[in-house]
């Protein structure tokens, strides 16, 4: 996958990308990736990008203009990247939209400043995209959270598939605990089911923690899921535990 992201801080994308598995995935070429300067598509000697709105009001606007220009500039013969605005006003991220962006071969994020963008930009955006109702400085740190999610789903970029598929919010549950060595931590202990060798319990009790722990925090999520015979399974194990706490 081409990922380009059009800022004027692109800096702050070559100093977060130097580390990590996107650092490794650009290094192998499994994504190519581009921080664009949205100064160098000005036209004057100051590198405008911004200006005052028409209209009146606080603020600034960031120029179509030069954005226009930046975007023009990453279209190859024969390719159209999908354009990305990230924005509070959008629609909200999440797994299943980061599913579906990672089969795309090329995407392009603007990377909004101030009071946000001339509209006229709009004509070239194909999706606008919000992390959450709160509004920060820029697109920037929006941009870097989807790049984040997105890749994990793109083949090669996470060494171990199967642990993105385990990942919170795949399953469409919240994930279970996970505990390491050693055994016993200030008194505390890893349940006895993960000690035992049986494998079929083990998946059967992260099951059912995955369960309550999406029942406890995010009941909005419990309530779409589907079930299938593992989690069949793992609510008669939760609803044997309850009751024994009860009696």
């Amino acid at each position: 996958m081409r990922i380009d992201v059009l800022t004027i801080f692109p800096r702050l994308f070559e100093t977060i990308f130097s580390w990590g598995v996107i650092s490794r995935a650009i290094e192998n070429e499994i994504i190519v990736f581009e921080a664009v300067d949205i100064r160098d598509f000005t036209t004057d000697r100051h590198r405008t990008t911004d200006d005052y709105p028409f209209g009146g009001g606080s603020g600034l606007v960031m120029k179509a203009e030069p954005i226009l220009r930046a975007v023009a500039s990453r279209f190859t013969e024969g390719s159209r990247p999908y354009t990305i605005y990230p924005s509070p006003q959008g629609k909200v991220f999440d797994n299943k939209k980061a599913l579906e962006l990672s089969k795309l071969n090329h995407i392009i994020f603007i990377c909004g400043r101030y009071e946000g963008i001339d509209e006229r930009v709009m004509k070239v955006v194909d999706e606008e995209l919000s992390v959450g109702d709160f509004v920060l400085s820029g697109g920037e740190v929006p941009a870097l959270l989807m790049i984040e999610a997105i890749s994990r789903f793109i083949p090669g970029v996470v060494g171990d598939m199967e642990s993105v598929i385990n990942d919170s919010f795949f399953s469409e549950l919240l994930d279970h605990p996970h505990y390491t060595r050693p055994r016993e931590v200030n008194g505390m202990k890893v349940p006895e089911v993960f000690l035992s060798g049986n494998h079929e319990m083990i998946e059967i009790q992260r099951r059912m923690e995955s369960l309550r722990r999406t029942i406890e925090r995010r009941p909005d999520i419990f309530l779409k899921h589907e079930f299938d015979l593992s989690d069949k399974k793992a609510l008669l194990m939760l609803f044997k535990e309850l009751k024994k706490d009860v009696e």
